[in-house]
């Protein structure tokens, strides 16, 4: 925005009111929306108002599903599952109940959609977004059109909905309406994390993301967080979503 020079009899507290409102690009923007705290300290300081966004899109731009992220939204999620539901939208596999409890997350606030095609996938998570049914969305997909981002985008800022759009690292080249894009690689002991897109400055080096619940001697591509996935809760199609969420 453009700010007219003050002038010498200009008083401080006008000059400190119109500089809370100038965004610096060499700075990290303050968001508008609420934030929630990722509970990974070295990845809040390098995210605007130190936190994951609220009523935003927000992507995570993988190698290979099972290296670590919903380890990485971990904190996240057991926080918004104390009070909230959590919709997890055409996850690569099947939702372990077990470990869910062991974090803490009660799997009657889970809800894990399975859709037929990848219209049915997106339907069903821009109906939750608009009503608003969830604390969180969590939604898997390969091949998203720049049409549907949008969409989903517009859809996630009409409510107080987290949202969180797992995608290919190939897809980090495309041109995308998400305001924050983190590119997630296999790490020892963790995961690292490059932002690809944030309202500040690049950031050129990567963040380590250190992870509990993968021991440093053990490699990440394991999907420590999908063993045992062989106890599970009941899932519902993309079509019958709408009733069931309302």
């Amino acid at each position: 925005m453009l700010v007219p020079a003050l002038t010498p009899d200009a008083s401080p507290a006008l000059a400190q009111l119109r500089h809370q409102h100038v965004w610096r690009a060499s700075e990290l923007a303050v968001a508008r929306s609420t934030t929630c705290t990722t509970g990974h300290a070295a990845l809040d300081r390098e995210l605007p108002s130190n936190g994951w966004p609220r009523s935003t899109l927000v992507e995570l731009l993988l190698q290979q599903a099972g290296i670590g992220e919903m380890q990485l939204l971990k904190p996240a999620l057991v926080h918004l599952a104390s009070n909230q539901r959590i919709a997890m939208v055409q996850p690569p596999y099947v939702p372990h109940a077990m470990a869910c409890t062991t974090w803490g997350i009660d799997t009657s606030r889970l809800l894990w959609l399975q859709a037929k095609s990848t219209g049915d996938a997106l339907w069903a998570t821009e109906q939750i977004l608009k009503n608003g049914s969830c604390g969180a969305v969590i939604l898997w997909q390969s091949n998203v059109r720049a049409e549907s981002l949008r969409r989903l985008n517009l859809a996630a800022q009409s409510t107080e909905t987290w949202f969180w759009l797992m995608r290919p690292l190939s897809c980090a080249g495309d041109s995308s309406p998400a305001p924050l894009r983190l590119a997630l690689r296999p790490a020892l002991g963790g995961v690292s994390l490059d932002i690809v897109k944030r309202r500040g400055p690049t950031s050129d080096s990567p963040i380590i993301i250190p992870l509990a619940d993968m021991p440093a001697g053990r490699h990440p591509l394991e999907h420590d967080h999908e063993t045992a996935i062989e106890r599970t809760f009941a899932s519902v199609t993309a079509r019958n979503a709408a009733p069931v969420l309302v």
